[in-house]
């Protein structure tokens, strides 16, 4: 898992003018917020709302801001290790950013970062030679196993009436979160970042905060994010399906989903009530990706299953009618929503009812059935809103209702096994004090009544040998006295068989071959190419084959003063032993003077 060290500070509100670096001067350099930005009197471009958000999986990031000007503009991103004394590496990647005109009138631009390696610190930037935005920072982790995140409800920067106190309540419940969990992978909204998408000023309030531009954000289309296109311009979001639509001419639109590790995460824009494109987008994803992970959560602004004023509102209840059979069927395990501004916990939900009727209130660890699914409903993030809880009896769904009036957030642990779900206090009252608890569960799966389980033991193999050895004593072969054939002498015989074990776990490929020196007699010789060789398997084993028949080079080639092989198994044969034999042709031209002549074999084994 990543480790971002000291808790990430938060950047005070401050207006677009504040990141801009023109100057009457050429080649000014001014160093901000941790990082250096040339400008100059031909460039006056302004770089605002710079977000990390997540990529399709973990290689990837996706970088969005805006721009006061419609200009080529890139993100550079480099090794941590490649900073020297401050200065941004001359040896950065460049990634081409896309955009175009916003609602606001200011440009946005969209980058994807790809080829990420696992456990690394990274360096970005984003704009163009001459106007370069703060360096930032953001560390991957390892792309398996165990991990945590954060969730976070409506922040809704504005709603109080005062922007200034909302982001401060938003930026300290980020600051409590990513110090209490430091090594959080992402920061997950539950929707309405704003109260008026048109609002700049909130947007900009929203994502002032560091850990935005750190640690990857999901971000969840709330129905205050409509009222302009800038939910979709702000936030870069992976494999985006605009099927359902924005649920209004003036929203934003798009389900999408990414993997994170082995979670398959799905979003939906609960603003669109367009059932079955959203049914049809979700049943598509699992079936091209649900196999690619252990775990699979689905997130949605709107609760189906909240404690307060919203959980009876017509379009509450005809999502509540139409999404959760599907969501059961799909195997979707957590829900993460918001809208509510409380919190509740359900029971285990399976089609839309109660899935197990002895489930206790409030219990703190559950067992996940077939089609099972706790829907998690996050209080305020920030402090700007809060509902009261209605407390009706037709609320079934309820294990856990929690209303203070204090900032909430909610962490995640992941593991192959379970899911541990704890929502804390970001801000303390009378009684609780910061960081305090308000709800915890772990989600567990229950077994598969409809298989068994088959589980045997097996002993760590012995590492096995290879060997080979002459078979018998007599290391002379005897090809007797030469008969005249033609134009040349001939000779024939058998090499003494060659016994070959293997018994190594893996069955590495090995060879034997042989190669054959001049034969002499005294101060007389010929050449060791005049023999020649037929090699067989006298007895099978261990995937063993004969090597290739080798003529006497009387007939032309170098015969076996040529090293040549005699067997071979390949990589992956079966352990066991083989004897190896060839029949021996030895050609002589007539020429050469007569006498008792002898080679040697050298023979030499390969693995």
């Amino acid at each position: 898992m990543s480790t971002h060290g000291k808790p990430r500070g938060f950047t005070p509100v401050h207006k677009r003018t504040s990141v801009r670096c023109a100057a009457a001067l050429l080649s000014l350099a001014v160093v901000f917020s941790g990082g250096t930005m040339a400008a100059n009197a031909a460039d006056s471009t302004t770089l605002t709302d710079i977000v990390l958000g997540v990529g399709s999986d973990d290689s990837q990031r996706n970088l969005a801001w805006y721009s006061t000007s419609d200009t080529a503009q890139v993100a550079q991103v480099s090794l941590a290790s490649k900073v020297v004394n401050g200065v941004f590496p001359a040896t950065a990647t460049s990634f081409t950013a896309t955009g175009g005109l916003t609602t606001s009138g200011e440009y946005n631009r969209f980058v994807t970062v790809t080829g990420l390696k696992e456990n690394t610190a990274y360096v970005y930037r984003v704009g163009s030679e001459g106007n370069w935005s703060a360096t930032n920072t953001f560390t991957t982790a390892d792309f398996d196993g165990d991990f945590n995140f954060l969730f976070f409800g409506d922040p809704q920067i504005g709603s109080s009436g005062n922007v200034a106190n909302d982001t401060a309540g938003w930026a300290d419940t980020l600051n409590v979160a990513t110090s209490t969990y430091p090594d959080a992978e992402l920061l997950f909204s539950a929707g309405d970042q704003v109260e008026s998408a048109t609002s700049e000023p909130q947007y900009e309030a929203f994502l002032s905060p560091n850990q935005l531009r750190q640690i990857p954000f999901v971000a969840t289309n709330g129905n205050h994010d409509v009222g302009s296109k800038a939910y979709e311009q702000h936030f870069n979001t992976p494999n985006v399906d605009r099927a359902a639509g924005a649920g209004s001419a003036t929203g934003s639109g798009g389900d999408y989903w990414f993997i994170h590790k082995d979670v398959l995460f799905m979003n939906i824009n609960s603003n669109s009530r367009d059932f079955t494109s959203h049914i049809k987008w979700m049943t598509d994803v699992v079936a091209a990706h649900g196999a690619e992970a252990k775990w699979s959560m689905l997130a949605f602004h709107h609760s189906i299953y909240s404690p307060a004023v919203h959980a009876t509102d017509a379009d509450a209840v005809d999502r509540r009618n139409n999404l959760p059979t599907t969501i059961s069927n799909l195997g979707i395990d957590v829900v993460l929503q918001g809208h509510d501004h409380a919190y509740a916990r359900s029971y285990m939900i399976r089609n839309g009812q109660k899935a197990d009727a002895a489930e206790a209130a409030g219990a703190d660890s559950v067992v996940q059935g077939p089609g099972g699914v706790l829907y998690v409903t996050a209080n305020s993030s920030s402090g700007s809103k809060y509902y009261a809880l209605q407390n009706k009896p037709e609320f079934w769904w309820l294990s856990v209702q929690n209303q203070e009036q204090v900032r909430n957030y909610t962490a995640l642990e992941v593991t192959d096994d379970a899911i541990n779900i704890k929502t804390l206090r970001s801000q303390g009252n009378a009684t609780n004090a910061v960081n305090s608890l308000v709800d915890q569960v772990t989600v567990t799966k229950a077994p598969d009544t409809d298989t068994q389980e088959v589980q045997v033991t097996v002993p760590k193999a012995d590492a096995g040998e290879f060997g080979w050895s002459i078979d018998g004593t007599n290391k002379l072969v005897d090809l007797g006295t030469a008969t005249e054939s033609g134009d040349h002498y001939a000779a024939v015989g058998t090499i003494n068989p060659i016994r070959v074990t293997d018994t190594r776990v893996a069955g590495p490929e090995w060879s034997i071959s042989a190669q054959v020196s001049d034969f002499t007699s005294g101060d007389k010789s010929f050449s060791g190419k005049y023999l020649g060789w037929t090699p067989t398997v006298v007895e099978a084993g261990g995937g063993a084959v004969a090597g290739a028949k080798v003529k006497s080079g009387f007939e032309g080639g170098d015969g076996l003063s040529a090293s040549s092989t005699l067997g071979s198994a390949p990589t992956g044969h079966a352990r066991g032993s083989a004897k190896l034999g060839a029949g021996l042709d030895l050609q002589i031209p007539v020429d050469v003077t007569d006498g008792t002549y002898k080679a040697v074999v050298t023979l030499t084994a390969l693995s």
